[in-house]
């Protein structure tokens, strides 16, 4: 089975972040992770994205943790990306967000990273 890649938009290198927490607990568990943040350079080693355009490989998982806020401006770039799907966290759920992965068939849902990792159904939960 190929490596699955994981994206963590809202990477921060503050362990007490939840977003941190997910890039250490997904890498745990096997996955790829490619953390972005506008101003990070690496996260514990790990190389940052400045932008979701600088990825160009295929990714399995996008988990979101940019507030509704911030997040609108990047939607274009997420419908381009074409994740499989979408984990919107709590307090990342955007309307605008929502609407534009549902038009271009992105799978998505509401859910905690962490809690869908440690139960078993981060892969079952679309």
């Amino acid at each position: 089975m190929p490596e699955k890649t994981v994206v963590i938009l809202g990477a921060s290198n503050n362990p007490e972040r939840y977003s941190h927490k997910a890039l250490k607990m997904l890498a745990e568990y096997g996955y790829k992770t490619i953390p972005v943040h506008p101003q990070l350079k690496d996260i514990d080693g790990i190389e940052v994205k400045n932008s979701l355009m600088d990825i160009s490989e295929e990714i399995y998982t996008l988990t979101v943790y940019v507030g509704p806020e911030k997040i609108v401006p990047l939607i274009p770039d997420i419908v381009k990306l074409k994740p499989q799907r979408v984990i919107l966290n709590p307090e990342t759920e955007s309307k605008e967000l929502k609407e534009a992965l549902a038009k271009a068939s992105i799978l998505h849902t509401e859910a905690c990273t962490l809690i869908l990792l440690k139960t078993g159904q981060f892969e079952k939960a679309f």
